[in-house]
């Protein structure tokens, strides 16, 4: 028979699974006390929850939120890291504690848009540029051929002008 706490764990879980743009799982054994609390610092300045879960009940969370992909990571002592925004975010946050604290923690996997992410993918998105960065490279990628065929169709106009004034120059010198 669950008990009322349990019952609310796991709507409270339901509902951040179900909030997330990602869910990023980690292994945090063997993580110092210390250390967690730099981790959830660092989290909350990304704007990124980070809770400790039990299993079943994140199993059970997960089942009614309608993302059973997130079971699919869940293993073990579980960490998890809900990103509500940008999905880049909790992964690039997760990799930088990682790698500036030479942390034990260790990242599982993820879910996001209904799909389980391994670890190596995880990491993947860390590398990936921001949302601006992508937009700005896109914009750029788009301007060029425009920017290309303008130099184009102003190449003869810009000699013929250059031949002219080259020809008044003479002329010019010829009457000085």
């Amino acid at each position: 028979m669950p008990t009322q706490a349990k019952e609310e764990a796991v709507e409270l879980l339901k509902d951040k699974f179900e909030r997330s743009s990602i869910v990023i799982t980690t292994n945090y054994s063997g993580l110092p006390v210390s250390e967690m609390t730099d981790l959830r610092r660092a989290l909350r300045e990304a704007n990124v929850e980070y809770r400790i879960i039990k299993n079943t009940l994140a199993y059970i969370a997960a089942d009614q939120a309608g993302k059973p992909a997130i079971k699919d990571v869940i293993n073990g002592p579980t960490g998890v890291a809900f990103g509500y925004e940008d999905p880049l975010e909790p992964a690039r946050a997760l990799s930088g504690f990682i790698r500036a604290n030479r942390s034990s923690l260790a990242i599982m996997g993820g879910e996001m848009d209904g799909k389980s992410l391994t670890s190596d993918q995880v990491n993947q998105l860390a590398t990936l540029p921001g949302r601006e960065e992508l937009v700005a490279q896109l914009l750029m990628r788009m301007n060029s051929p425009a920017a290309g065929l303008v130099n184009v169709l102003n190449g003869p106009i810009a000699a013929l002008a250059r031949v002219l004034q080259g020809h008044v120059d003479n002329i010019q010198q010829q009457e000085a």
